[in-house]
């Protein structure tokens, strides 16, 4: 084909790649933007959820879908035979640990998860932090998250003693030998117990997904032009 002096006759295997290439790029774009359309949706559920007053936690077996991001109350007693400390939790940039408490919920048999804060290494990292331990029946409130958390890990070794790396809460249970909520309670209000509870307000993280979907939009743009670059030649004209 011959427009305005110029010759634009690709291959068929290039029209082929570059089509597919294009069609790939704008899915992936696409999807990143729908990625981030859900991450905002749940970020304005969490806003909802922070007006609202505490809901009680219920003392039997609950659904992290009902009751993630929002504010909850538990009351019960600390097991603090069975608290683990999750290690490479920072604050202020001094280097720490969650605490990770398991709290028998009041008239059940269930238990639930609490973190109950961070508290620092101190000096000598081979001696863990007093924590005073919280006696009798207290009542808890805090924001409901989900149970599994994933930290920077400096070895492979999941547990060491009460040091943990990472949270896993079918493991956790299996150790304690009772059943426990499916959710994790970042505990907010004080109990004299020392620990640090300033919980970073998480953002939506949907910025990133609208960033990756602009690369991949691009990324269809550069095959399109480079393909237009290779192919249009001008004709050959004699003298």
């Amino acid at each position: 084909m011959i427009v305005l002096g110029y010759r634009f006759e690709p291959k068929l295997w290039v029209i082929l790649v570059t089509a597919v290439s294009v069609i790939i790029f704008i899915e992936l774009g696409k999807w990143q933007l729908s990625r981030a359309d859900e991450k905002n949706a749940r970020h304005e559920l969490l806003e909802q959820y922070a007006k609202q007053p505490a809901v009680t936690l219920p003392n039997t077996l609950a659904r992290l879908e009902d009751f993630q991001y929002r504010e909850v109350e538990v009351q019960g007693e600390f097991l603090s035979e069975h608290t683990i400390f999750l290690d490479n939790k920072t604050h202020r940039g001094h280097a720490g640990y969650h605490v990770i408490t398991p709290l028998k919920v009041l008239n059940s048999a269930l238990l639930v998860v609490i973190n109950r804060g961070w508290v620092s290494t101190g000096y000598d990292r081979s001696v863990l932090p007093r924590v005073n331990e919280i006696n009798g029946v207290v009542k808890v409130t805090g924001l409901v998250a989900a149970p599994e958390l994933r930290t920077f890990k400096l070895s492979e070794v999941v547990t060491a003693g009460k040091v943990w790396n990472d949270f896993n809460l079918q493991r956790y249970q299996e150790e304690i030998g009772q059943e426990i909520q499916p959710l994790m309670v970042l505990q907010k209000n004080n109990v004299e117990d020392g620990l640090i509870r300033d919980w970073d307000r998480p953002e939506s993280g949907a910025a990133k997904n609208l960033g990756y979907a602009v690369q991949w939009f691009l990324l269809a743009t550069t095959a399109i032009i480079i393909f237009l670059v290779l192919n249009v030649k001008r004709k050959n004209t004699k003298v």
